[in-house]
C-alpha cells in the first residue's frame, strides 16, 4: 500500500500496516577478497515471521541476485579467502526453540551444506586464513543452573528446578544462560566433526584466527568475579588444543581482536579504567601478538565512541552489528567510529614496526551516513549504511584519499520498499540549553510547507545512545499523520564527547536530560515549528523513563507514549537484568543503603505520580528482562487508582526492543496504537496530506 495522494488521507492501521509489511533491511555483508563482489543478507517479512536470505552483489556494478531462498533466517556471511565459497548461519524462524547451524556454499553452484550443527546453536563463525578450518561459538553442557528434568503438560521435557548462584543468569532477548559458549574447530569439509578446544565457567566471544593459523582469539573473562565486575581480556586458543593465554588486557573490558596480516600486532576495542562508568568512550588498543609489552592506543584524544552509537530501527536490529576493528593491510586499522550522530569507518594509521600511532585517524566516508556493517579489504571498504532519510544499502569506497561526501549506492535491494513511507525532510538543529546547545534533528512532512504542526518529541534509548540524520521509522509515521517529530541529543548521550556524556552521571536522571528537552520544545516553538498546546513525547526504555518523567513534572504535553520504560528505580535496581552493573557504571544509586534507596527513588517517576495528569498509553513487551513489566506495572496501578487516563498494552513473548524485532503483527498492533493515541490527545493533525 503507497500512500494515498491529497485529499486520501490514510487510517494509522493502513499505514502501519503498509511500512512494516513491506519493510526490508540489509543486515549484513562481507567483500571478497579482491572486492569483486559482496554478499549481503536480506531481511523480508514472511506473515508473523521474517526471513532473511544471501544476497549475491557484483562489483563494481550489475544486478543483484538471491544465494538462498526458502523459510530461513540466513546471517553472518563470510566469504572463504579464495574467494569461492561462502560460510553463514541458519535458523528456521518456525522452530519453537531456533538454533542456528553453520553452514557452507559453494558460490559456483549447490545447496549449502552443514559444518556444524551444534544442540543449542552456533554463532560468530570465521575462517582460517588459508579457508581450511572454521571456528565458532557454541553453548556446551553440562548446564550452569538446572537442576532435574520432568515432562510437562505439553509433552516437553523441561527443567525441575533451576539453582541460581549468580547474578548473571539472564539476558534480554535470550532468556536464561543456562550455558557457557565455547570455541570449537572443524575443518571446513563436509561430515569433518568439530572440536571443542575451551572449557571451564567462562564464555567464549568473537573468534577470529591469527594470521597463521595456528591459534584463534578470543574475547572472554576468566576471572572468579566477572558476574559483579565483569572484565573480557583477549586469549590465543592453539587450534591443536591447550591451555588459552593472555595476549592483551586493559584494566577495563577489551574484545572484537583482530590479528594483523604479518601476524606480529593485535588491535582491540576496549576500556583502560578500572570499573569504567557509562560515560567512558571504547577505544582502539594495540598490543604485540607474543605479549609482552602493555597495549597502547591508537588515538587516545578522539573523544568520540568505537563502535555504532547512533539509532535507528531502520537498520533492522535482528542481525548484529558488525564495527570491526579490520586490518587494511599493515600500517592501517579500519573500524566505525560515532561522531554527532553520524556512524561512519575511520582509518587508523599504524607504525608497522612499533605498533604505535603512526598519524591522526580520520574518516573515510562523509556526510549523513549511519552505518551499520563494515567489512574491509585492501582495496576496498565496503559498509552497509542508512543515509540521510534512506534506509541501508550498501556502499563501496577506498580506504585512502579524502573522504567520500556522496558516494553511490552500489544496491537498490534494501531502500526500494520505502515507497510504502511518507516523504519527510530531516534537518538539523542546535538549541540554546543550560549546558550549552543541544543538538537536534527535526523530522518534518515533506509537503509541510514548513508552517507550524503539533510536534512530538522522540527521547531516544540509552541513554548512551544518540539519534541520527536517519530517523526511526515511527517518526515516518507520525509524519504521515501531519505530525513534526523532533529527536533530540540531549545530554547523556553519546558521540558528542565524554563531557557531553558525563554530565547524566550521578544521579542525574530526570535534572540535566528533562532541561534539555524543554529547551528543545521551547526553541522550536520559537522557530515557529510547533504548536504550543499540541505537544506530545514519547521513547522506548530510557526514552520511555524520560516520557513518564517529564509528564509527570510538566503539564506542557497533551499526550504521551511511554514503552519499556523505567518507572521506579529502586525496583528496577534488582528486576533488570543488568541493574546492579548498570546503576554502578551510571553511579545511578543503589538498593544496598537507604542513602542509595533515596538516590533512586529521587530520580523515579512513580514518585511524582500523583502530579501525573496528562494521558498515557503504556507499551510493554511482556517477556522484556532489561526493563520489564513488573516495574511499569507499579506507575498503571496507581494512575488507575488516582482515575488517571492511561492504558496499558501488553506484548506476549516479546523482549525489550520488540519495536524493530518484533512479531510483525505486533509490531503493527504497536504503531497503529502509538498513531491512534496522538490523534486522539492531541486532535487529529492536518496538513501531511
Amino acid at each position: 500500500m503507497a500512500i494515498p495522494p491529497a485529499g486520501r488521507r490514510p487510517t494509522p492501521g493502513a499505514i502501519a500496516t503498509a511500512a512494516i509489511r513491506h519493510q526490508v533491511v540489509l543486515e549484513d555483508h562481507d567483500l571478497s577478497a579482491t572486492a569483486a563482489f559482496a554478499i549481503a543478507v536480506r531481511r523480508v517479512t514472511d506473515g508473523e515471521r521474517y526471513r532473511s536470505h544471501l544476497w549475491w552483489i557484483p562489483l563494481p556494478a550489475g544486478r543483484p541476485r538471491p544465494l538462498t531462498t526458502g523459510p530461513v533466517r540466513d546471517s553472518w556471511p563470510r566469504i572463504s579467502p579464495d574467494g569461492r565459497r561462502v560460510l553463514f548461519l541458519r535458523a528456521r524462524p518456525d522452530a519453537r526453540q531456533p538454533t542456528a547451524a553453520v553452514m557452507v556454499m559453494e558460490l559456483t553452484g549447490g545447496e549449502p551444506w552443514p559444518v556444524a550443527r551444534p544442540p543449542h546453536g552456533a554463532g560468530a563463525p570465521c575462517w582460517a586464513p588459508d579457508g581450511s578450518r572454521i571456528a565458532y561459538a557454541a553453548p556446551v553442557d553440562p548446564p550452569r543452573f538446572l537442576v532435574g528434568a520432568g515432562t510437562g503438560t505439553d509433552g516437553r521435557r523441561t527443567p525441575t528446578a533451576r539453582r541460581i548462584t549468580r547474578i548473571d543468569w539472564r539476558l534480554d532477548g535470550v532468556g536464561h544462560l543456562d550455558r557457557r559458549d565455547h570455541l570449537f574447530v572443524v575443518v571446513a569439509r563436509p561430515g569433518a566433526r568439530p572440536r571443542q578446544l575451551t572449557r571451564g565457567d567462562f564464555d567464549v566471544r568473537e573468534p577470529s584466527f591469527s594470521a597463521d593459523g595456528s591459534s584463534v582469539l578470543i574475547s572472554a573473562d576468566r576471572g572468579r568475579d566477572s558476574a559483579q565486575h565483569p572484565r573480557p581480556t583477549i586469549w590465543r586458543v592453539p587450534v591443536t588444543g591447550g591451555e588459552p593465554a593472555e595476549l592483551l588486557a586493559l584494566a577495563g573490558p577489551a574484545g572484537r581482536p583482530a590479528c594483523s596480516p604479518d601476524g606480529r600486532w593485535i588491535v582491540a576495542v576496549g576500556i583502560d579504567e578500572v570499573d569504567p562508568l557509562d560515560d567512558a568512550l571504547p577505544g582502539l588498543f594495540v598490543g604485540p601478538a607474543g605479549g609482552g609489552r602493555p597495549p597502547e592506543p591508537l588515538a587516545p584524544a578522539l573523544d568520540r565512541p568505537v563502535g555504532v552509537f547512533a539509532d535507528t530501527d531502520l537498520a533492522g536490529w535482528t542481525g548484529d552489528a558488525r564495527p570491526g576493528p579490520f586490518w587494511c593491510g599493515p600500517d592501517t586499522v579500519v573500524t566505525l567510529v560515532t561522531d554527532r550522530g553520524r556512524t561512519v569507518p575511520w582509518g587508523f594509521p599504524v607504525d608497522p614496526a612499533s605498533g604505535r600511532p603512526a598519524g591522526a585517524p580520520r574518516p573515510l566516508l562523509a556526510g549523513d551516513h549511519l552505518v551499520w556493517s563494515l567489512s574491509v579489504r585492501d582495496e576496498a571498504v565496503g559498509v552497509i549504511s542508512a543515509t540521510g532519510d534512506r534506509a541501508p544499502e550498501l556502499f563501496v569506497v577506498p580506504p585512502a584519499g579524502a573522504p567520500q561526501p556522496r558516494p553511490a549506492p552500489r544496491t537498490r535491494i534494501g531502500s526500494a520498499w520505502q515507497r510504502h513511507l511518507p516523504a519527510v525532510t530531516v534537518t538539523e538543529l542546535a538549541a540554546p540549553g543550560p549546558g550549552g546547545p543541544v543538538p537536534a534533528f527535526v523530522v518534518s512532512p515533506r509537503q509541510s510547507g514548513g508552517g507550524p504542526l503539533p510536534l512530538v518529541v522522540d527521547v531516544h534509548g540509552g541513554p548512551v545512545g544518540a539519534w541520527g540524520p536517519t530517523p526511526p521509522l515511527e517518526a515516518f509515521l507520525l509524519c504521515g499523520r501531519g505530525y513534526r517529530v523532533v529527536l533530540p541529543n540531549i545530554r547523556g548521550s553519546a558521540s558528542y564527547g565524554r563531557e557531553w556524556t558525563a554530565a547524566l552521571l550521578g544521579g542525574r536522571w530526570g535534572d540535566v536530560d528533562a532541561a534539555d528537552v524543554h529547551a528543545v520544545v521551547d526553541h522550536c516553538l520559537a522557530l515557529g515549528l510547533g504548536v504550543a498546546d499540541r505537544l506530545g513525547v514519547m521513547g522506548l526504555s530510557y526514552g520511555g523513563f524520560l516520557t513518564q518523567w517529564l509528564v509527570a513534572t510538566s503539564g506542557r504535553f497533551r499526550a504521551a507514549v511511554a514503552e519499556n520504560g523505567v518507572a521506579n528505580q529502586v525496583s528496577a535496581f534488582a528486576n533488570s537484568d543488568c541493574g546492579p552493573l548498570y546503576n554502578r557504571s551510571a553511579r545511578l544509586g543503589d538498593s544496598l543503603s537507604a542513602e542509595g534507596v533515596a538516590t533512586l527513588w529521587r530520580q523515579s517517576p512513580l514518585a511524582h505520580v500523583r502530579t501525573l495528569t496528562t494521558p498515557l498509553l503504556m507499551l510493554q513487551a511482556e517477556a522484556d528482562l532489561r526493563c520489564p513489566p513488573q516495574d511499569n506495572e507499579q506507575l498503571f496501578i496507581a494512575l488507575r487508582l488516582l482515575g488517571r487516563t492511561v492504558e496499558y498494552v501488553l506484548y506476549p513473548e516479546e523482549s525489550h526492543v520488540y519495536m524493530a524485532i518484533g512479531r510483525p503483527d505486533r509490531r503493527i498492533d504497536r504503531m497503529t496504537r502509538v498513531l491512534e493515541w496522538f490523534d486522539r490527545h492531541l486532535g487529529e493533525a492536518r496538513g501531511a496530506e
